[in-house]
């Protein structure tokens, strides 16, 4: 199993499939674009730092409604939720993706702007890799992302949507995420890792990729 990081919220799992999270194109937000190629591509809402599907290569599905669905023989639960705290007014929905590839449960959050239901909570189930915003602004921020990786318990939380480089979106660093966090649950992993499922902490770990 390999994750690899192409910068703000876009990610890519791979294990054989390939799923790549939230693509944008690079020029738009002053980073480099992804160069990736994918079976599925979950896009979480239709704003232009994270639908830009027309980026990945390999003619890939495109998901990007609620419900559940298999595709490919991939099992995948989109949750409706919101980008904002006052019921989508401001900056409209949001779908929070949950899979599972090689018995591993992932949740990629998106632009997650409320915190979440128990309800909701208890729609995504057990989750090993949590893929959340921090910056802010736009999403919740560092102490909402906390209390959710709290709640939802992952096994590893992967912070994104933060501000690093050159991104040109005015959103608060990793930093105040990680703050108070033990030294020894904290992982600075470069732009990709990989790893087996035996090889997942027992409590939560968090993973902090970098360009």
């Amino acid at each position: 199993m390999k994750i690899s990081w192409h910068g703000h919220s876009c990610f890519e799992v791979h294990d054989g499939l390939v799923v790549v999270m939230d693509p944008h194109d690079g020029k738009s937000i002053g980073i480099k674009p992804p160069v990736v190629r994918a079976d599925i591509c979950l896009i979480s809402h239709d704003h232009f730092d994270h639908n830009c599907s027309r980026i990945v290569y390999g003619e890939p599905t495109v998901v990007r409604e609620a419900g559940e669905r298999v595709v490919k023989d991939l099992k995948i639960i989109g949750i409706p939720t919101f980008h904002d705290d006052e019921g989508g007014a401001k900056r409209g929905r949001n779908i929070v993706f949950r899979f599972e590839m090689d018995g591993m449960t992932f949740a990629h959050l998106g632009d997650l702007g409320q915190e979440l239901t128990d309800a909701e909570i208890g729609s995504l189930g057990r989750i090993d890799v949590l893929f959340i915003p921090v910056g802010g602004v736009f999403t919740i921020d560092a102490a909402a992302a906390r209390r959710l990786v709290d709640r939802i318990r992952p096994k590893v939380a992967i912070p994104m949507h933060f501000h690093y480089g050159g991104l040109s979106i005015t959103i608060s660093a990793v930093e105040p995420f990680l703050e108070g966090v033990p030294e020894e649950s904290v992982l600075r992993v470069g732009n990709e890792i990989e790893f087996a499922r035996d090889e997942l902490p027992p409590q939560t770990e968090f993973w902090v990729f970098s360009p």
